[in-house]
Protein backbone atom coordinates (compact mmCIF):
# COMPACT_ATOMS: atom_id res chain seq x y z
CA UNK A 1 0.00 0.00 0.00
CA UNK A 2 3.02 2.60 0.69
CA UNK A 3 3.72 2.62 -3.17
CA UNK A 4 0.16 3.41 -3.89
CA UNK A 5 0.21 6.11 -1.47
CA UNK A 6 3.59 7.55 -3.08
CA UNK A 7 1.89 7.52 -6.71
CA UNK A 8 -1.14 8.86 -4.95
CA UNK A 9 0.91 11.85 -3.45
CA UNK A 10 3.33 12.20 -6.96
CA UNK A 11 -0.07 12.34 -8.53
CA UNK A 12 -1.36 14.64 -6.59
CA UNK A 13 0.86 17.01 -6.48
CA UNK A 14 1.22 17.33 -10.79
CA UNK A 15 -2.40 17.69 -10.71
CA UNK A 16 -2.33 20.63 -8.14
CA UNK A 17 0.57 21.90 -10.54
CA UNK A 18 -1.63 22.36 -13.36
CA UNK A 19 -4.27 23.83 -11.09
CA UNK A 20 -2.06 26.65 -9.71
CA UNK A 21 -0.58 27.18 -13.10
CA UNK A 22 -4.12 26.92 -15.46
CA UNK A 23 -5.81 30.18 -13.63
CA UNK A 24 -2.39 31.79 -13.82
CA UNK A 25 -2.34 31.09 -17.44
CA UNK A 26 -6.00 32.78 -17.71
CA UNK A 27 -4.75 36.48 -15.87
CA UNK A 28 -1.48 36.21 -18.46
CA UNK A 29 -4.57 35.53 -21.45
CA UNK A 30 -6.88 38.23 -20.61
CA UNK A 31 -3.76 40.71 -19.91
CA UNK A 32 -2.87 39.80 -23.90
CA UNK A 33 -3.62 42.55 -26.53
CA UNK A 34 -1.96 40.51 -29.66
CA UNK A 35 -3.19 37.91 -31.65
CA UNK A 36 -0.56 35.40 -31.57
CA UNK A 37 -0.13 36.00 -27.70
CA UNK A 38 -3.73 35.18 -27.02
CA UNK A 39 -3.20 31.98 -29.67
CA UNK A 40 -0.47 30.64 -27.85
CA UNK A 41 -2.38 30.70 -24.69
CA UNK A 42 -5.09 28.94 -25.88
CA UNK A 43 -2.53 26.26 -26.89
CA UNK A 44 -1.10 26.28 -23.14
CA UNK A 45 -4.16 26.25 -21.85
CA UNK A 46 -5.77 23.19 -23.81
CA UNK A 47 -2.33 21.10 -23.18
CA UNK A 48 -1.71 21.88 -19.86
CA UNK A 49 -5.67 21.23 -19.12
CA UNK A 50 -5.67 17.80 -21.37
CA UNK A 51 -2.16 17.02 -20.87
CA UNK A 52 -1.60 17.07 -16.98
CA UNK A 53 -4.51 17.99 -15.68
CA UNK A 54 -6.84 15.49 -16.19
CA UNK A 55 -4.68 13.11 -16.55
CA UNK A 56 -3.13 13.36 -13.00
CA UNK A 57 -6.89 14.39 -12.00
CA UNK A 58 -7.99 10.79 -12.79
CA UNK A 59 -4.73 9.08 -11.47
CA UNK A 60 -5.06 10.67 -8.25
CA UNK A 61 -8.88 9.51 -7.97
CA UNK A 62 -8.36 5.85 -8.61
CA UNK A 63 -4.78 5.79 -6.19
CA UNK A 64 -7.50 7.64 -3.87
CA UNK A 65 -9.86 4.88 -4.43
CA UNK A 66 -7.80 2.26 -3.90
CA UNK A 67 -6.37 3.72 -0.49
CA UNK A 68 -9.47 4.28 0.56
CA UNK A 69 -10.57 0.38 -0.22
CA UNK A 70 -7.94 -1.23 1.51
CA UNK A 71 -9.38 0.19 4.90
CA UNK A 72 -12.94 1.86 4.23
CA UNK A 73 -14.53 0.93 8.39
CA UNK A 74 -11.66 3.49 9.29
CA UNK A 75 -12.07 5.88 6.47
CA UNK A 76 -15.98 6.13 6.80
CA UNK A 77 -15.35 6.64 10.46
CA UNK A 78 -13.11 9.09 10.26
CA UNK A 79 -14.06 13.02 10.72
CA UNK A 80 -10.97 14.34 9.05
CA UNK A 81 -11.71 12.06 5.63
CA UNK A 82 -15.04 13.95 5.22
CA UNK A 83 -13.65 17.00 5.63
CA UNK A 84 -11.26 16.57 3.42
CA UNK A 85 -13.39 14.15 0.81
CA UNK A 86 -15.14 17.47 0.74
CA UNK A 87 -12.55 19.70 -0.06
CA UNK A 88 -11.55 17.02 -3.07
CA UNK A 89 -15.22 17.64 -4.24
CA UNK A 90 -14.64 20.99 -4.24
CA UNK A 91 -11.49 20.74 -6.00
CA UNK A 92 -13.20 18.76 -8.71
CA UNK A 93 -15.88 21.14 -9.12
CA UNK A 94 -12.86 24.06 -9.75
CA UNK A 95 -11.12 21.40 -12.03
CA UNK A 96 -14.64 21.39 -14.52
CA UNK A 97 -14.93 25.35 -14.28
CA UNK A 98 -11.44 25.75 -15.47
CA UNK A 99 -11.92 23.07 -18.17
CA UNK A 100 -15.10 25.59 -18.88
CA UNK A 101 -12.54 28.22 -18.93
CA UNK A 102 -10.09 26.67 -21.86
CA UNK A 103 -13.01 26.38 -23.82
CA UNK A 104 -14.05 30.18 -23.62
CA UNK A 105 -10.83 31.40 -23.82
CA UNK A 106 -10.32 29.27 -27.43
CA UNK A 107 -14.28 30.47 -28.53
CA UNK A 108 -13.12 34.46 -27.35
CA UNK A 109 -15.94 34.21 -24.88
CA UNK A 110 -14.55 35.03 -21.55
CA UNK A 111 -16.06 38.54 -20.42
CA UNK A 112 -14.15 37.71 -16.84
CA UNK A 113 -11.43 40.29 -15.34
CA UNK A 114 -7.71 40.13 -14.53
CA UNK A 115 -8.84 40.62 -11.05
CA UNK A 116 -11.23 37.86 -10.93
CA UNK A 117 -8.77 35.43 -12.40
CA UNK A 118 -6.10 36.40 -9.98
CA UNK A 119 -8.86 35.85 -6.66
CA UNK A 120 -10.06 32.76 -8.95
CA UNK A 121 -6.13 31.64 -8.73
CA UNK A 122 -6.47 31.17 -4.61
CA UNK A 123 -8.74 28.52 -4.22
CA UNK A 124 -6.26 25.50 -5.36
CA UNK A 125 -3.80 26.85 -2.77
CA UNK A 126 -6.40 27.05 0.55
CA UNK A 127 -7.82 23.93 -0.56
CA UNK A 128 -4.11 22.56 -0.54
CA UNK A 129 -3.17 23.54 2.99
CA UNK A 130 -6.63 22.44 4.41
CA UNK A 131 -6.30 18.42 2.85
CA UNK A 132 -2.82 18.69 3.86
CA UNK A 133 -3.52 19.87 7.54
CA UNK A 134 -6.63 17.47 7.70
CA UNK A 135 -4.39 14.59 6.56
CA UNK A 136 -1.11 14.99 8.26
CA UNK A 137 -3.15 16.55 11.50
CA UNK A 138 -6.68 14.55 11.55
CA UNK A 139 -8.03 17.25 13.69
CA UNK A 140 -11.49 15.08 13.88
Amino acid sequence: MLWVKAFHIIAMVCWFAALFYLPRLFVYHVDATDAVSRDRFCIMERRLYRGIAIPSMLATIVLGIWLYSANPSYYTSAGWMHAKLTFVVLLLGFHHICGAYVRKFAQGAVTRSRRYFLIFNEFPAVALVAIVILVIVKPF
